[in-house]
């Protein structure tokens, strides 16, 4: 039987605007530059002793109309002057032959600071619970890390956000984990 257990995932992220919402998000996918791929949302594993790459780097193992998962975090309005936010969180354990997680967090009113800080804050949280020690997570104000009885290696995100800028057309951010096999 074939693995699917990707060994590889890059972050991107981007920004659409078009008079439709369909394609104001075919815009944020070519901003984010993974609209050539056929993308397939999956739920929110980090695998196993996965690399992070660039997204360069990861793009050049990628074909156009190649199925591609993803973790993807997306949102629009046509809302005049609405802030919109997409992110994606991911919390990595210490011991890299265990998965991690990578969290979708979308929202409105957020900055980018607001919506990546709750996007990583999830995915730590499940990371936690899944070693059964949510209970000893601890945030570091010094250092600005996750600290979980020395059981996490880092948490990062990568947010998109946005304000609607002219009435009747549509804003599209989306944030990306893709996982490359």
């Amino acid at each position: 039987m074939m693995s699917l257990v990707p060994s590889k995932v890059f972050f991107t992220k981007g920004v659409g605007r078009h008079k439709s919402k369909l394609g104001s998000f075919e815009r944020a996918l070519r901003d984010a530059g993974i609209a050539q791929f056929n993308l397939v949302e999956v739920s929110s594993i980090f695998p196993p002793n996965a690399e992070i790459i660039t997204k360069e780097e990861g793009l050049k193992l990628l074909k156009p109309g190649q199925i591609v998962f993803v973790v993807m975090a997306k949102n629009s309005s046509n809302e005049l002057n609405r802030m919109i936010a997409a992110s994606v969180g991911l919390a990595v354990p210490k011991d890299r032959s265990k998965y991690g997680y990578l969290s979708e967090h979308h929202s409105f009113g957020e900055t980018a600071k607001m919506a990546g800080d709750y996007a990583e804050d999830l995915a730590a949280e499940m990371l936690a619970s899944t070693l059964g020690l949510q209970s000893h997570l601890e945030w570091d104000e010094t250092r600005q890390v996750w600290k979980l009885n020395d059981k996490i290696l880092m948490t990062s995100n990568i947010t998109a956000t946005a304000v609607v800028e002219k009435a009747g057309e549509w804003t599209t951010v989306v944030a990306s984990a893709v996982l490359v096999p």
